[in-house]
């Protein structure tokens, strides 16, 4: 680990990246790496490196493990183990448990897992290269994975982290703040403006604490941005519509619909049926029946008089 610096801002308000305190690290991101998964995506956040793949939604094994109205979200965070300076045991460990399920449940408000009950939803997120706010750095990585996957979404998940170095708020932590700092505070949203994760480590007064939340919303409003913009690198022209709007919008179709479908049945009611076009199926119908029952009785005279002779 490297020592600490004396100061983490300088009298002009630049970070030791170069960074004012309120912006984030530039951001690299490419879908769809890896050909065997139904969704990939391989994102650089800073030094930070992550490699997310999806698989499924498939069949859950052991079938005890199955929710019979809904799929199981398995989300993974791991860390390899050259992806820190100091090499750490691989596999899992309490840090990487404790992570992955927090984000996990981060996604829980926007997959639609009640398309596929009794599937599976795995997500596995690899950090190949550490450089701190890896488990934020993951989350939004896993997001594009899995829209990636195909996986119904209400909307995309963003996360970035603020923390507090010098008696100061910073938005989106390096290393030596991350080491060093007085406090982190990772946070994740949906593009609602819901909060999906939100941990703490450190010290915050109350009103540190309210403006880390906006300064985190501002960075989650860039990475939406950021993310919106690697859709449409690969897929085109998408129309990100939130769910309030969504919701409002389909409400105003039916509507229509059901304004459409009024008026058709008023110009129906409005036509006059002619008594020919009602009466002559029924006419045809009894001169058929009628010339069916003549011709059956010449037929039983015939046999009569056959028989006679």
């Amino acid at each position: 680990m490297s020592e600490k610096p004396e100061h983490f801002i300088d009298e002009n308000g630049i970070r030791l990246d170069g960074r004012r305190v309120d912006e984030i690290r530039p951001m690299k991101i490419e879908i769809g790496v890896l050909s065997r998964a139904d969704g990939s995506c391989y994102l650089e956040w800073g030094n930070n490196k992550i490699l997310a793949a999806v698989y499924g939604p498939r069949e859950l094994h052991p079938r005890r493990l199955q929710r019979p109205n809904e799929a199981f979200v398995r989300y993974r965070y791991n860390m390899a183990a050259f992806s820190v300076e100091d090499r750490i045991r691989p596999g899992p460990s309490r840090r990487s448990t404790e992570i992955s399920k927090v984000s996990g449940e981060a996604f829980e408000p926007v997959i639609m897992i009640q398309y596929y009950p009794g599937a599976v939803i795995d997500v596995m997120t690899e950090v190949l290269q550490a450089d701190a706010g890896t488990r934020t750095a993951a989350i939004n990585a896993a997001t594009l994975a899995l829209a990636d996957a195909g996986i119904p979404m209400k909307g995309l998940v963003a996360a970035c982290a603020v923390g507090k170095v010098d008696g100061q708020l910073v938005l989106d932590l390096n290393k030596p703040e991350d080491n060093y700092g007085d406090a982190d505070l990772p946070i994740a949203m949906t593009q609602d403006g819901e909060i999906t994760l939100l941990q703490m480590d450190g010290h915050l007064t109350p009103e540190e604490f309210k403006a880390a939340l906006e300064m985190a919303k501002k960075g989650c409003e860039q990475i939406f941005e950021i993310q919106r913009e690697a859709l449409m690198s690969r897929y085109g022209d998408i129309e990100v519509v939130p769910v309030a709007e969504k919701e409002e919008k389909d409400s105003e179709e039916s509507v229509d619909v059901l304004e459409e479908q009024g008026e058709k049945v008023e110009n129906l009611d409005e036509e006059e049926l002619t008594d020919e076009e009602i009466v002559e199926p029924e006419a045809e119908s009894d001169s058929e029946d009628s010339e069916e029952s003549t011709t059956n009785a010449e037929t039983e005279e015939d046999e009569g008089e056959k028989d006679e002779q």
